[in-house]
């Protein structure tokens, strides 16, 4: 096994072909730990997790690891815009021992998010079941919903927004943002779910120059996946921030205090 601190970046030289017609490149995909059974990867923002249907905007995660390892199936999915930990299985049997866990609740995850205003929450637990009718319409239902259940604490408060750990005890669609929103809170530049793309200008006072913005894309990333390996091990695999959560991070350490 590699050890966790070695990470590998694997570029690929040819753009992988889609058959709908020739696309951007993945780029670079920076893997955390591997084995002959299984891959744990970072996966960037911007990046499909499965090929996209009715639209194109990148090669999906599912296709680049085809391309690396034949038999590769993805163990679970992340938005596209959401960056993080994701696990792919490279044969059936790997597919079969992790998806099981997926299935029976097993798997500890946890995504750090950038959420505006300030916010004490210190294990808050949210029990609201939602209701996934299509994208775009996902809501808390409490008469026709699927279960859901998403712990959440503050881990840094800023002038204008809050570091948050997220604990999905589920894995509905959209969960951690509806469950945000149920308390009155979102996930900074998330548009779907009432956020506004943040500004450089609403943190620093002294602007030279153009304004930009902080992240243009919600701030959502999966930080931490806990789940036991085939061979018995108990695994904790960890991504480190990408660089537009990291630039981010950075910017309200200096002027959001």
């Amino acid at each position: 096994m590699i050890n966790l601190d070695d990470i590998e970046i694997i570029d690929d030289d040819e753009p992988i072909e889609d058959p709908r017609k020739r696309g951007p490149h993945i780029g670079k995909i920076q893997i955390i730990d591997q084995t002959n059974d299984w891959v744990a990867i970072n996966k960037p923002p911007f990046v499909p997790s499965l090929p996209e249907r009715g639209k194109f905007t990148a090669i999906s995660v599912q296709e680049w690891a085809k391309s690396q390892w034949p038999d590769a199936i993805l163990c679970h999915r992340i938005d596209r815009e959401t960056s993080g930990v994701l696990l792919i299985a490279k044969n059936p049997e790997a597919y079969r021992h992790f998806s099981m866990q997926f299935e029976h609740r097993k798997v500890h995850k946890i995504y750090h998010a950038l959420v505006n205003g300030q916010l004490h929450f210190n294990d808050l637990w949210v029990d609201l079941p939602i209701l996934a009718e299509q994208l775009g319409k996902i809501k808390i239902d409490r008469k026709n919903g699927k279960p859901a259940q998403t712990r959440f604490k503050t881990l840094q408060l800023f002038k204008h927004f809050t570091l948050m750990e997220c604990e999905p005890k589920t894995g509905r669609l959209h969960q951690i943002r509806v469950h945000l929103q149920s308390q009155n809170a979102c996930i900074a530049a998330d548009t779907l779910y009432g956020s506004e793309i943040p500004m450089l200008s609403w943190v620093k006072r002294k602007l030279h120059g153009t304004d930009s913005p902080l992240i243009q894309r919600f701030a959502l990333h999966a930080k931490q996946l806990q789940i036991q390996a085939p061979d018995g091990t108990d695994l904790v695999l960890e991504a480190p921030y990408p660089k537009d959560m990291e630039v981010m991070l950075k910017l309200l350490n200096k002027y959001n205090h």
